[in-house]
């Protein structure tokens, strides 16, 4: 977990192109029978390396929520008493919606904004939280649109970087 955070910190601080590189090394590492926790994790975040290539993004997408459904809640527990395996899933959804309106296939978009939707209670009341019930919003309102541009990622709380 650590090494994909490093990487992960990389790419935010804008090298993408090595927090790729790192990430897709960790994967070859972790394998896809690998640790489900690890998997979602690294899987997850790489998605978000690839702004402009929305079908590279969503196989990351897709694994991280597989992933995350092979996951149990001891082993989220075992990384971090504090997080709950259910708090996941609004932002697993919430990407692959994203992602899915990105490539205009509308009707898969609003499947996983409805399932974001549906798990958001399980995120907590915090600058987290906040985050992903207002993105869910927003990309809810592109669907609606059939707007297929770029979101802009609004700027993470300094607790969350």
């Amino acid at each position: 977990m650590e090494a994909i955070g490093r990487a992960v910190a990389e790419g935010r601080a804008g090298d993408v192109a090595s927090a790729r590189r790192k990430l897709l090394d960790l994967w070859n590492e972790i394998g896809v029978t690998g640790d489900p926790l690890h998997r979602c994790t690294l899987a997850h975040h790489l998605a978000d390396l690839y702004p402009a290539d929305p079908a590279r993004a969503l196989a990351w997408d897709v694994r991280a929520l597989d992933a995350a459904d092979a996951m149990t809640q001891r082993r989220v527990q075992e990384h971090d008493a504090g997080l709950r395996i259910a708090g996941f899933y609004p932002s697993l959804h919430l990407n692959l919606a994203d992602t899915y309106r990105r490539l205009a296939s509308f009707e898969a978009a609003a499947a996983h904004i409805d399932a974001a939707g549906r798990h958001a209670p399980h995120l907590a009341r915090d600058a987290y939280g906040d985050l992903i019930r207002g993105a869910i919003d927003q990309v809810a309102e592109a669907i609606g649109r059939r707007d297929t541009a770029e979101r802009t990622q609004p700027e993470q709380p300094a607790a969350l970087r």
